[in-house]
């Protein structure tokens, strides 16, 4: 698709060798989902979310999170306005098109609980009124590995509204060398142009709604995630919403090869980004995504006519 295509050829003028982890990030914003990063201090976590932004065309805000930044200053809060004698709402960081929530995984669990409602509904609730947010809404939440300073693992329920867990990693030594050329000419993102409107990712996610999932893929989409609800080596398996969440993720998937119906291949090519981060291994489960190949040899793939 042309779209996708030019969005990813802006994005990577900051972000150099991750084109995998960039494509996959695109497929969840076509599917209309929220995206993890997991990863180390340094690699350019911020970076993708600016250089998306800015390539979207979409109003971003950022906030780092520590453990003394309050749920109000994500959802917003009242403030009594003397003049016209009534409290009035104060939006909060997350009233944006694309929210950057920098190492969530600092917050306290109030802090990090004002997001769900946000992630989910699209809206947030301040003493007792609803607003809703701008759309496109797009959250790409940073989290330093578990056992980092001053960390604390992410509530079940909160990781099951990522459609996506990504890492980016450490670069390779020729792509780092490519960064610090690219460096030396100054900074990678003022390069990055507008390669989409909202309209334009409005048009590109209907197309995606449209894509055709037969019935033999969308019931071998759901014996794979219920696959791992027996799987021993997890005390919990991928939730109903996680089946949504493969189906709308393989659905971009096809469109990004510029198919209209969704093939097995495109739920493989996803499956484990989409469903990993939703499951809780045993304490002897050392390799979940060593668990999922074994779960996808094991189930048969429809034979598409």
């Amino acid at each position: 698709m042309a779209g996708i295509g030019k969005v990813m050829d802006e994005v990577k003028k900051a972000v150099v060798g991750k084109d995998a982890v960039l494509l996959r990030a695109v497929l969840a914003i076509l599917a209309d989902g929220h995206i993890l990063l997991e990863d180390v201090p340094g690699v350019g976590k911020t970076t993708m979310a600016l250089a998306f932004s800015k390539a979207l065309g979409l109003r971003y805000n950022r906030m780092q999170f520590t453990p003394d930044v309050l749920p109000s200053d994500v959802t917003g809060f009242s403030l009594y306005n003397k003049a016209v004698g009534k409290m009035e709402y104060q939006p909060g960081a997350v009233l944006c098109n694309l929210f950057l929530a920098d190492e969530l995984n600092r917050a306290t669990s109030r802090t990090q609980a004002a997001l769900l409602e946000a992630m989910e509904e699209g809206q947030v609730t301040v003493d007792g009124v609803t607003h809703a947010l701008p759309r496109p809404f797009i959250v790409i939440a940073t989290q330093n590995p578990a056992g980092a300073s001053g960390t604390q693992l992410l509530p079940d329920s909160q990781l099951d509204r990522f459609m996506v867990k990504l890492s980016l990693g450490y670069p390779e030594p020729q792509d780092e060398l490519r960064m610090l050329r690219r460096k030396q000419k100054g900074n990678p993102l003022d390069g990055v142009q507008q390669a989409l409107d909202k309209a334009g990712l409005a048009a590109l996610r209907a197309q995606t709604d449209q894509v055709y999932v037969s019935d033999e893929v969308l019931d071998y989409i759901v014996r794979l995630v219920a696959g791992t609800r027996t799987l021993p080596e997890l005390v919990q398996g991928a939730s109903p919403r996680a089946t949504l969440a493969v189906a709308a993720m393989a659905k971009a998937a096809a469109l990004a090869r510029g198919a209209d119906y969704v093939t097995p291949a495109d739920v493989r090519r996803i499956f484990h980004c989409t469903v990993a981060h939703r499951l809780i291994p045993t304490p002897q489960t050392r390799d979940v995504d060593a668990l999922l190949d074994d779960l996808m040899r094991s189930i048969s793939a429809p034979q598409l006519k």
